[in-house]
């Protein structure tokens, strides 16, 4: 149901752009979370957005780098990642849920994840 992509190799001060591609007709309805997981590290919340897309919230480790947003149209979200730095290297993934939230158990189904690793 959400499939998530474009991770990568990139040197810390660069960035990227993952998108979370979404099938069948839950997403228009659905609040969108990314989360990452570092090895060894529990899953942490990254940022999330709201169905209509008028709300975002970010963890306080990416503020101010990273950018949600969602294009109901196409059934895609997106995270901008710049300014990367090597601790945000992790397996990122996305994740539907019905209310919303930081907590990866308020999210009902989720995605493969896409792999980022930011070098020195």
């Amino acid at each position: 149901q959400l499939q998530a992509s474009g991770g990568g190799l990139v040197q810390a001060g660069g960035s990227l752009r993952l998108s979370c591609a979404a099938s069948g007709r839950t997403f228009s309805s659905s609040y969108i979370g990314w989360f990452r997981q570092a090895p060894g590290m529990e899953r942490e919340f990254v940022a999330g957005i709201s169905r209509s897309g008028r709300g975002t919230s970010y963890a306080n480790s990416v503020k101010g780098r990273f950018t949600i947003s969602r294009d109901n149209t196409w059934n895609t979200v997106f995270l901008q990642m710049n300014s990367l730095k090597p601790e945000d290297t992790a397996l990122y993934s996305c994740a539907g849920s019905e209310v919303g939230g930081s907590r990866w158990y308020e999210y009902a189904y989720w995605g493969q994840g896409t792999q980022v690793t930011v070098s020195s």
